[in-house]
């Protein structure tokens, strides 16, 4: 039987225990065997400029995640061409690991917007997407599309843009972000 992964996709600018709690529940409490971080060296809905660099976040998502033996960190559209699109992703990684099956972790802030993806029709027809709630969304007719599992995730309302400001306004962060994460942020001088 195929190992299922769910691929938690991100800019993780930086990483914090929202996306750890978050991929913890997924992997722990659905039928998922594990769940990827794959950091997006850049979404196509996003500015570059505002993001901070790729091998730096997949640092960050690695210290986040030490120890944890259902979720992995992901450089994989590092090698693709960017932006970078999804279905593209879930191609190659099909391609390279044809003994899994991945199916999409996503808040219901980007299920809400899905048909704007790239082949959309696609990812829907032949993958499975484990929703988790956003507060202030909701996901309307999508919630009873036979791919899609809306999952009993806690709320979180943390952000990275949160986390940014608040060390750019010289703001403790500790208990934001796992610890070795701030030390990361602090000796590089990350975001300030």
């Amino acid at each position: 039987m195929a190992n299922k992964v769910g691929l938690f996709f991100g800019s993780f600018n930086p990483v914090h225990v929202g996306h750890l709690i978050i991929a913890n529940y997924i992997a722990n409490y659905t039928d998922l065997d594990e769940v990827w971080f794959v950091v997006s060296p850049q979404n196509p809905f996003k500015e570059k400029k505002s993001l901070g660099n790729m091998y730096d976040r997949f640092e960050m998502v690695n210290l986040a995640i030490e120890g944890s033996d259902c979720l992995h960190a992901s450089n994989i559209e590092f090698s693709l061409p960017q932006p970078s699109y999804t279905i593209d992703t879930l191609i190659h990684l099909a391609e390279r690991y044809p003994n899994k099956e991945f199916a999409l972790v996503m808040g219901e802030d980007n299920l809400v917007g899905i048909s704007k993806w790239k082949n959309y029709e696609v990812i829907l027809r032949d993958y499975h997407i484990y929703v988790y709630p956003r507060p202030g969304y909701d996901a309307g007719d999508w919630r009873n599309h036979p791919s899609v599992t809306l999952t009993e995730t806690p709320y979180m309302e943390l952000s990275s843009t949160f986390i940014r400001k608040a060390i750019k306004d010289k703001k403790d962060i500790r208990f934001l972000t796992p610890e070795k994460v701030v030390s990361f942020i602090d000796k590089k001088g990350l975001y300030s």
